[in-house]
This record gives C-alpha cells, structure tokens and sequence, in this order.
C-alpha cells in the first residue's frame, strides 16, 4: 500500500475504527475538505455490526439506513459508482418504513468504505493505533502497530485525531460458580447460538436483562427450545416491565432504549404479565422478576439450576489509543454535544473528536428526558451538525 508514502505525509486527520460511525466521520471530513485523512482500522470490513451482528434483525427502519447513505457526497458518489445490484439498491427496495436485517445495513458499510480509497483522499492503514501525542509542533502524532503487531510500530502526524473505537458487551459478578457463560454476540447469532447448546440432554439458560438485546436472545433460545432442541428451558431475569419506543407527535418516546419492529411485536404478544401465561412461550420460559435490591438473592436462589448465562446489560467502551499531550498523559472527558474532548481541568483539548456508540450524542426529547442518541442514522446527523464546527 505504499506504508513510506503514506507515512511522511502530513495528514489533516486520523480516524480510527471503520464501523459505521468511522465510516460517516471519514464521509463528513471529506465534505469539509478535511483531507488527506488517515484511516484505521485492523480489518476494514464494517466493525463489529458486519462481524457479530449480521444475523440480528435491525430495529432501525429502513428510511434511516438511506438517510446514512445519502448522507455526504462521498457516498452519494460511491453508490453513482457501485455497479448494480448493490447493498445501496436492496436496501433502496426494500419497504422504506419497515424495519430490516442488520445485515442489509453492513453490507452498505462495507460497499462505502470500499469506495473511499486513496483518489479520494483516504489513505487506510490496517493495524491498531498504540498512542497519541500532542506536540509542541500543535499537531497529534499517532503511532500505529500494523497486523499481528509483530513489526515497529508507524507513525503519522496530523492536525486532528478522532476516535470511533466502538464498545463492547459487559458481563457482572454473579454469585455462584459451576455456570457457564455464553457471550452477547454469539446469543445473538442464531445458527452459532445452537451449536453451542446440546440437544439431547437437558439445558437450563439464564438471561439477564430487558433490553433490545436481552429479548432477541429470548426469542433465539424460545426457536431453539420449541424446534430443535426440545431439552432446552430459559430463566428470564428482568429488574423492570418491558419498556417500548411510542411514537409520539413528530418524535419518538423511548427512541433509543425502548423495543421497536419485529422484536417489540414478539414482546408484547408473549412476554407480558397477562399473555405470558397462555402463550406458547410459557412451556419453555420461566420469568424472575427482580430489582436491583434483591437480584443477588435471587441469582444465589435460581442460578444454581441454571447451567449457562447470558448477560445482556449494556456495553463497555473498547480501549482507546493513550493519549499525551507532550510527555503528560491525558485523562479525558468526552463533551457529548460538540463531539470534543476537555481534559481533567475542563480544559478543551485541541483537535480531538470522538463519534459513535463509544463517544455518542446526548439527547433531550421534548418531555425533558434524557438519552443517548446511537444509530447509523443518528451518527450521520449529529456529524453533519459537528464536524464543520471541528477545528484543527
């Protein structure tokens, strides 16, 4: 890839991570003119939403997928390119108001950041990027170890540095020992998630949790119990009622956190208190309500029958570059409506930028409540909003 070339030259940003949220950065850099960039990333091939994520059905309507993709002009000129059929006409054909599969979405991220090569100002460096230094010179140097990390690491010099580094799923103590765990992402894959279960003898999984994510592995294991694997049963923890997205005159109540789509209908029609009862759901499902005082009592009462766990209770930042500023190291604060950073003395730290589901927007709906604002959709628009304001 021409690593010497690509090296000495002076770039106006670096952007690390190529999921969708470093896709749109790099697109909205580029709108501003912000260029040469350098980008990221040890796989370029849509993040963790094409990785772990391509069996999930999306909870985003479709109409938000194009809003993404027609977006910037870089995109728009990617998908003029793109011979069809593309991930672009698929999604262009599908019910604009209906949701799809979240693989129908990755494969639009992996078309655009195939496009966006080094004719368009885009210059991609496979590998991890291992720190970051503020110089005296006012730029970030950005030292990056390639594949493997087996070599010297590289480094590159450029006016802004922004981070789209992702998150991961967290797990919590439990208080008992003997129970497996099976990880979010392959509960969430529904062919993975039964070659991980036995189907001739007898399999009790706990889930823990309510949200999006919780109730996509109910309905994963109920397909399983009710089909394939007849020995299967399921302990459902829940702190609180089942909470829904509500549309609401032009906005969303609940718009990132409450149940939407397919996987909203399934709830309401076999989790309820009143229907879960007599749905089919019940011969393979049994319900822990609990609260944030007494979960531990009643993991220490029902965990023991259990012989694996699924925890599906947030999502934790991956790790970040170490960021200096000369030889001090930076403890940082990321400012969730500009996009910025400020420093340990509510200091601005100059040409660092953060997006994504790591670094996303704070939202406040017309009730007054509070949310934070992830999405493909909602990435493009709340770049769109800061990116012009970034300054080197």
């Amino acid at each position: 890839m021409g690593s010497l070339s690509i090296q000495n030259r002076k770039y106006e940003a670096v952007v690390v991570g190529a999921g969708p949220a470093g896709l749109a950065a790099v697109g909205n850099l580029l709108e501003q003119r912000k260029a040469p960039i350098l980008w990221v990333d040890d796989q370029f091939h849509g993040g963790r939403l094409d990785k772990y994520y391509r069996e999930v059905p999306s909870n985003t309507k479709v109409n938000r997928f194009m809003f993404y993709a027609e977006g910037v002009s870089a995109f728009r000129e990617a998908v003029k390119e793109a011979k069809a059929p593309n991930a672009y006409t698929v999604l262009q054909n599908l019910d604009q108001n209906k949701t799809c599969h979240i693989a129908q979405a990755a494969d639009l991220i992996t078309m655009l950041t195939g496009a966006l090569n080094e004719p368009k100002g885009v210059y991609k460096q496979f590998g991890k990027a291992l720190h970051a230094t503020w110089t005296e010179s006012n730029n970030w140097k950005v030292a990056v170890s390639p594949p493997g990390g087996k070599s010297t690491s590289e480094r590159f010099d450029s006016n802004m540095l922004v981070l789209c580094t992702g998150s991961h799923p967290i797990t919590g103590p439990l208080p008992v020992t003997g129970i497996e765990e099976i990880g979010l992402d392959p509960a969430l894959n529904p062919p993975l998630l039964s070659t991980m279960i036995p189907k001739d003898t007898p399999s009790t999984i706990a889930v823990i949790g309510a949200s999006h994510s919780a109730i996509l592995v109910l309905r994963n294991l109920y397909n399983l119990a009710s089909t394939s694997h007849a020995h299967l049963r399921i302990k459902w923890f829940t702190r609180h009622p089942l909470r829904y997205a509500e549309e609401r005159d032009g906005w969303i109540f609940r718009d990132n956190t409450g149940l939407k789509g397919d996987v909203a209908l399934w709830a309401k029609e076999n989790l309820e208190e009143d229907v879960l009862p007599s749905s089919d759901v019940s011969k393979y499902l049994e319900k822990v309500s609990t609260t944030r005082e007494k979960e531990q009592d009643d993991y220490k009462k029902h965990l023991p029958t259990c012989t694996n766990v699924v925890q599906a209770i947030g999502f934790k930042k991956n790790a970040v570059p170490l960021l200096k500023n000369g030889e001090k190291i930076l403890n940082v604060e990321f400012d969730s409506l500009s996009g910025g950073f400020r420093d340990e003395k509510g200091v601005e730290v100059r040409g660092l930028y953060g997006a994504g589901i790591a670094w996303p927007n704070r939202v406040t709906d017309p009730e007054g409540n509070v949310e934070y604002a992830v999405g493909l959709g909602k990435f493009m628009a709340f770049l769109k909003d800061v990116v012009p304001k970034w300054k080197s």
